[in-house]
Order: structure tokens, then C-alpha cells, then sequence
């Protein structure tokens, strides 16, 4: 076998050794008694969707077939996924159908983000793209015609769903997301529904697989609902999906077992009036779990209902093209008149396909008939393109005074628990627009505080179900993602805190996020939303107990890559100022926002009122760890160990090479280094020189990659004279001072390197005095299991 044979459409599934009486399971749902009007106005939806849908994918002129097809109608690049679209177009009509009938608030999230032209073509039908581009795409014959002839070119909609789509959350560019986001969505969202179409390619995906336990962390009561929809058409690309070869018992098995009521509909001769009952069945399940928790009489571990609809994949498109099978193959899935703009032959199959969908009289000049209008909701508002949950709905925080927060300087603090505190106040006063999203890291985290005023919202733990917690704790870093973005899209603010070392599993999330983000921010009629935020703590430099596996700050660098007008990363230096850095970011609109800080007692080096002149300015000088006027080296702390690692090497320094004068930086807004207009908070030229002077060595202790720091330097003056250290690679199950020994910036590497690059008599024996006293050093951790004692002493000048 070299490769995947089709030998009949729609292929069955393996039966299974399971036992019959497990179809038992399944929901039993009659089907609707829909009347003849309605029935006409679905099929005509579909009909003339699914040919705009496909004139999308092929045609540049023509695009009402008002004469015959010729090769130069066909566009010369066809770019698009057909195989999708029928199907979603399917679950499109039925629910305005429903919203029509029961003026349901609902949101159409769609897990396969190619399936653009499905969206695009019921968005135009429906209005909702005249409502938001009027000038290029109304209702009329040129609107049609932009519509098709722009889809996949430059200067029209692109082939996935994006930030331009009108109704749309989720870009789905790349797989797996879409039903986390849709939980996210509905969360502190009541009267919200969202059915969620998932792919069976996608649903092969790891992050889809947990987020089906997503109904495990909804209350029924605060939040609205999501209704999943798995879309079984059988295929991905080139292969059969694991799903399509899972038959009707095992399917129900595995979904029944996480929690919900299966409906499969799959009876495609009478497909509407069964998936028409399935949908009201859906519905009035969800108001009967809604009901009952509203009435504090939650059900224990309901059954949330769930569609698995199995329709052909690329239904209503070419059945045989050069002999091979097309519809319901994976041979539908993009192109499947592949050779249409080259070929007679194809562009004959082209011609017929399209023309079988009697265009001319469905959309008659442009305008969609009063038959396909009839299922589309009279309001406006209720339609899936123009629901404002998906654009406008904003809701700041009511954030309280920071200071109170704070502590005294001087001491030592974690800055987790000084933040825990905070965002237990913040939870309170925002009872339902403030979550926190964490994989199962709170307490270890130090930011229990906050189970003060709330508690955990896992529906299945009889102890935390039914109480309106603030905190969703699960150990699935695409989950958390999803919900976060999910509920931050719809209007709310989250937080996400995380070990450092693995917040890398959401890296491509993140920048799938960021990238709809930019595109929405140049949309002009998406309105404002809060900041995605990170807090990253358990660091690389305090992980002594969990070793090399827990050493990566590579997600900064995945932060660093982001456009300017997204990216946002702070380590600030203490608890005070993580505590003002915490405020300024869920204040903040649109950004991705990185805190970096550390769970352990560190120095507090700075009052409240110098953490917030400090914080405003992003970087300063420690004027208590530096000399006066003009200095021979500047050393530079960016992150909490590291800056305690610089200021005691100016300490060392004072000590052993007193002539030399040391200057202490502290950057607590990594993005202020970067060249002057490349980033927003970029500081000046003089302002650089200011902190940095112009000739002078500066020694750079920073948290990250070294590799990172100096991308950012690049471009400012003096390259040459810059000296960066960070995270090397080198780790173990090793001390804290230790972890700063062998990745090179332990105040004896600070303080070598400054008194070799400043002018300094006596350059040899000072180095061989400070190399002495770190081997003394690692000698005793060596014996001892442990640091000296006053190794995290507070620095005396």
C-alpha cells in the first residue's frame, strides 16, 4: 500500500467488540417537525451558500455565471478548503434557525480555520458584512461579486478565518483551540451560548482532547453554555481521521464517559428535520441545567449535551474527477477541480458543479431571495456576524490602590505572596469579570491569597462546585490558554500565572493569539479589549529541588519576537515593584504582557513610592549601589536573582577595588533597551546615554538568553563595550547561589568582570582573589548540601 485508498465515498467505520446495548446511551431525539416553508428556506441557505462558498475558491469574473465558464474567469492561483464548507454551512442555517425561534444569544465558534469561505458566504447572506465593510461588500450584485473575486488574493479575506471576519474569536490557523476558547467565551457570560464545530482532524489534537473536560469547570449558574459540535466528515488532507474510523459505540462510549449526552446525526436523506431536533433537544437541555442552578438546585455532574454530526466530506461538490472519488474522500478537502483554470475538461466538471446550485435563482442580480432570508433572525443584533460579545464589550477592572500592598524596604519578600495578596482584593471587587487560569500551580506558586475571597471553579469536586470561584486549575497549558483567550476576547481580563519552564507549551498559542490581535487592532470596527496576561515565576535560578527539567526562560524570547505594539516584558526587581508592575498591566488594552518574578523571599530594595517612580521609567539607577558623577563601569541587573547577584558585586567591589567607581542599573521594562523608535517604550538616545553613558563598560546580569538581550542592544551606540550574561544551559539539583555560579552571573563573575574591563591596578591578583573566593564558596556547597549563610544577606555601602 504507498498510499491512502479510496475505494468507495464515505468509507464505514471498523466495527467495534463493544457491546450493542451501549447505543442505549446515546440521546434519544425526535425528529423537528419542521413545516415547508422552513424546510425551502434551509435548503436554499445551503444552496446558495455553498455556491458562493465555491465561486470563492475559483472565480475572478463571472461570478453569477451569467454567461458560460471560460478559463479566463477561473483565477490563475486557486487557493481554499471546500471540504469543510458544506458542513458548516449546515450547522449555520439550522442555528439561525434556532436563534430565529428562540432569540438565543449565540456565538458561532469554528474550529476549522480554512473553512473561511463557509463563514464569508453566510456572514454576506446574513448581512453582517455590509453592516461591516458597506463600501466593499453590501448586498448587491458588485458586493457579491467583491465577495467572490477577492476571496484569497491580496487586499481581500484570506482562506482561514481571522480578526476581519465578522462574528469570529477564534482565527483556527492553528488546530486545537476552539473549544477551550469557546468555554473561555462563556464563562461570567449567562445568557451566552456558543456552539463550537470541531473538526475530526482537529479533534485529533492534543489541546481539543482535554478541553472536552472543559463542562467539568463550568457553573451553570454564573456562566453560559458551549455546544459542542464534532464534525465527522471522515478525512484530514490525505488520510482518514481516527474519529471517522471509530464506530457509533465507541464514539458514544468515549463521550459519554466525559460527561455528555451524545445526539448523533448522520441520516442524510432526512438530514434537516433530524439535526433540527437535535439542535432544540440541545437547547432545552442546556436551559434545564441553566434552570436548575439558577434556582440553587444545581445538578450534581450534569450531562451537558454534545452533536456528533457525520455529513460527507465536500457534500454537494464534484463526485468523480479523473476517475478518482472526490466527495466524501479526502480528495474534497481543498482543491477539488484541481486543474480548473488550466484544463477544458475541469473547467466543464467547474461549470456543471456550479451551475447545479441554480444560482440565478436563488440570488437573482445579487440579492439573496426572501426564501433563504426567512431563517435569518429579524434582529440584527441576534445574528451570528453582529453579536457584540464577539467585538464590543469591554469591560475594565475596578482595580484597587496598589500601595497598601506593598511592604517595607529593606526586608525580604516574595513577591508571589505580596502579589497573591493583591489579586485576592482585585477578585473580590470584580466578582465577575476576573479570573485566574493556572496548571495546577497556584499554591505552589504562592498565590494562594486569593482562595481568601474565592475558591476553585471544578465543578466535579464536591467541595468547590457551585461557588462562583475565581480560579480554574488544571494541568493543561493549552486549556488555560484557551480559556484565557476566550475570556479575554469577550471583554473580560484574566491572568496566567505558570511555572517558567513551561509556559513554553503555549508558545505557538500565544503568537496565534497575537497575531489575530494585530489584525483586529487594524480592524476599525473591533473596539478595545484587556491585555493576555503572564505572570511567569518558579524560576530557572530558584528551582533547586526540581533541577535541569524546570530550567527554561525560553518564553520570553517568544514575547521578544511579537510585534512592538503587542509585546510587553517586565522582572521587576522586588515585591513592591511587581506588585505596581501587576496594576499597570491589567490596566493595560491589546498587549501580550510577560512579569517575570520570583515565588522566593528576595530583597525588597525599593519603597512604594521609588518602586513607582522606578516602574514608570523602566529602568534607573540605584543611586544607594553607586557612586557619584560620572562612573568607570556600569553593572546591570534585569530579573530579581540576578539584580541581587549585581548589587552584591558592587558591595564586593567597593570592598576589594574601591578607586573603581560602579555605577548599579536596574531595568524592570525589558523593552525600553531596544533602539530608539523601535519600540514603544524605546527609551531616547540621551536618555540611554544618560543611564549607560557613552564610552564606559556595561556589564548586563540578565535573567533570560543572553542571546535575546543582545538582539535588543543592537543598534545602540557601543555595541562593543557590552558585556551580556544570562541563563547559559546549566543546571542541576543545586543550590540557589550555586545555579548562579554555573551559568556565570554570581556577584564574583559580576564583580571579575568589571574590575577586567574597568582601569584597575592590579588587575591579575584582584580576578585571582575573587576567583578564590568562588571556588571557597563552592567548595562549602560541595560539603554542606546548602549556601553559607550570609550569602543573601542584604549588601551594606
Amino acid at each position: 500500500m504507498t498510499g491512502q485508498i479510496i475505494d468507495e465515498p464515505n468509507p464505514p467505520a471498523l466495527p467495534s467488540q463493544l457491546d450493542d446495548s451501549i447505543l442505549n446511551l446515546a440521546a434519544k431525539v425526535e425528529k423537528a417537525k419542521l413545516g415547508d416553508d422552513d424546510m425551502k428556506s434551509l435548503k436554499e441557505f445551503r444552496r446558495a451558500a455553498c455556491y458562493i462558498a465555491a465561486a470563492m475558491i475559483f472565480l475572478k469574473h463571472n461570478t453569477l455565471l451569467e454567461e458560460p465558464l471560460v478559463l479566463e474567469h477561473v483565477k490563475p492561483r486557486l487557493l481554499g478548503h471546500w471540504g469543510t464548507c458544506p458542513g458548516i454551512i449546515l450547522v449555520w442555517s439550522h442555528l439561525n434557525l434556532l436563534i430565529r425561534n428562540h432569540g438565543t444569544d449565540m456565538m458561532f465558534v469554528i474550529g476549522p480555520g480554512h473553512g473561511a469561505p463557509a463563514a464569508l458566504a453566510t456572514l454576506w447572506l446574513e448581512g453582517s458584512l455590509e453592516k461591516f465593510y458597506p463600501d466593499e461588500y453590501p448586498q448587491t450584485k458588485q458586493g457579491l461579486h467583491n465577495v467572490i473575486s477577492r476571496f484569497s488574493v491580496s487586499g481581500g479575506f484570506p482562506s482561514h478565518i481571522n480578526a476581519e471576519t465578522p462574528g469570529a474569536i477564534h482565527e483556527g490557523g492553528e488546530l486545537g483551540y476552539a473549544l477551550a476558547v469557546s468555554f473561555g467565551a462563556v464563562m461570567d457570560n449567562p445568557n451566552l451560548i456558543v456552539p463550537c464545530i470541531v473538526g475530526d482532524g482537529e479533534a485529533e489534537s492534543g489541546p481539543t482532547a482535554t478541553a472536552w473536560h472543559a463542562i467539568k469547570y463550568l457553573d451553570p449558574k454564573e456562566s453560559g453554555a458551549v455546544l459542542p459540535i464534532l464534525h465527522l466528515n471522515g478525512f484530514k488532507i490525505s488520510e482518514r481521521t481516527i474519529f471517522g474510523c471509530m464506530d457509533d459505540k465507541e464514539l458514544i462510549t468515549l463521550f459519554t464517559g466525559y460527561g455528555y449526552q451524545v445526539r448523533i446525526v448522520d441520516e442524510m436523506s432526512d438530514i434537516d428535520r433530524n439535526l433540527a431536533g437535535a439542535m432544540e433537544w440541545a437547547l432545552q437541555e442546556i436551559r434545564h441545567i441553566q434552570g436548575a442552578a439558577r434556582k440553587d438546585k444545581p445538578i450534581a455532574k450534569p450531562r451537558w449535551p454534545m452533536i456528533i454530526l457525520k455529513t460527507p466530506k465536500g457534500w454537494t461538490g464534484p463526485k468523480e474527477v479523473d476517475g478518482e472519488i472526490i466527495e466524501g474522500s479526502f480528495r474534497s478537502h481543498q482543491i477539488p477541480i484541481k486543474a480548473a483554470n488550466k484544463n477544458p475538461e475541469h473547467l466543464k466538471m467547474l461549470g456543471d458543479w456550479l451551475s447545479s446550485y441554480n444560482v440565478n435563482k436563488l440570488l437573482p442580480n445579487g440579492k439573496p431571495v426572501r426564501d433563504i432570508l426567512a431563517i435569518i433572525p429579524k434582529d440584527d443584533s441576534k445574528k451570528l456576524g453582529q453579536i457584540k460579545a464577539s467585538y464590543d464589550c469591554y469591560n475594565p477592572l475596578n482595580l484597587p490602590d496598589w500601595r497598601p500592598f506593598t511592604v517595607e524596604s529593606g526586608a525580604h519578600a516574595s513577591a508571589m505572596k505580596v502579589l497573591g495578596e493583591y489579586l485576592a482584593e482585585i477578585a473580590r471587587q470584580n466578582p465577575n469579570d476576573f479570573r485566574m487560569f493556572c496548571p495546577d500551580e497556584l499554591e505552589s506558586n504562592k498565590l494562594d491569597a486569593i482562595l481568601k475571597h474565592t475558591g476553585r471553579n471544578f465543578q466535579w469536586d464536591p467541595h468547590s462546585r457551585a461557588r462562583g470561584g475565581r480560579v480554574i486549575e488544571m494541568l493543561s497549558e493549552h486549556t488555560m490558554q484557551g480559556f484565557l483567550q476566550g475570556y479575554t476576547l469577550t471583554g473580560r481580563t484574566g491572568l496566567f500565572p505558570s511555572y517558567e519552564s513551561f509556559l513554553g507549551i503555549v508558545h505557538t498559542m500565544m503568537v496565534q493569539y497575537s497575531k489575530f490581535v494585530k489584525i483586529a487592532r487594524e480592524v476599525p470596527w473591533r473596539k478595545e479589549m484587556s491585555s493576555i496576561n503572564y505572570v511567569e515565576t518558579s524560576t530557572w535560578a530558584r528551582q533547586e529541588h526540581n533541577g535541569f527539567s524546570h530550567q527554561n526562560p525560553s518564553f520570553i524570547g517568544a514575547v521578544l519576537n511579537l510585534k512592538p505594539s503587542a509585546a510587553r516584558v517586565y522582572l521587576p526587581p522586588d515585591a513592591n515593584c511587581m506588585v505596581e508592575t501587576m496594576n499597570h498591566v491589567l490596566r493595560s488594552k491589546g498587549y501580550v504582557n510577560l512579569v517575570v518574578g520570583s515565588k522566593q523571599e528576595t530583597a525588597v530594595w525599593l519603597s512604594k513610592e521609588d518602586a513607582a517612580e522606578h516602574c514608570k521609567k523602566g529602568a534607573s539607577v540605584w543611586k544607594f549601589a553607586s557612586c557619584e558623577g560620572e562612573p568607570d563601569v556600569i553593572l546591570v541587573g534585569i530579573g530579581v536573582e540576578v539584580t541581587f547577584e549585581v548589587v552584591k558585586a558592587a558591595e564586593l567591589l567597593k570592598e576589594l577595588a574601591p578607586e573603581l567607581k560602579v555605577r548599579v542599573v536596574n531595568v524592570t521594562d525589558l523593552m525600553v533597551l531596544n533602539e530608539q523608535d523601535l519600540h514603544p517604550h524605546s527609551l531616547t538616545k540621551e536618555a540611554f546615554k544618560e543611564l549607560f553613558t557613552e564610552d564606559k563598560p556595561v556589564i548586563f546580569n540578565y535573567h533570560g538568553y543572553p542571546t535575546e538581550l543582545r538582539g535588543l542592544l543592537f543598534g545602540r551606540p557601543g555595541v562593543h563595550r557590552m558585556k551580556v550574561s544570562g541563563y547559559m544551559e546549566e543546571g542541576s539539583t543545586t543550590t540557589p547561589f550555586d545555579m548562579m555560579a554555573v551559568n556565570r552571573v554570581s556577584r564574583f563573575d559580576v564583580a571579575s568582570q568589571a574590575i577586567e574591563w574597568g582601569d584597575v591596578e592590579g588587575k591579575e591578583k584582584l580576578i585571582a582573589d575573587i576567583d578564590n573566593n568562588l571556588k571557597a564558596t563552592k567548595e562549602f556547597i560541595e560539603k554542606e548540601g546548602r549556601d553559607p549563610d550570609d550569602i543573601y544577606d542584604m549588601p551594606k555601602f
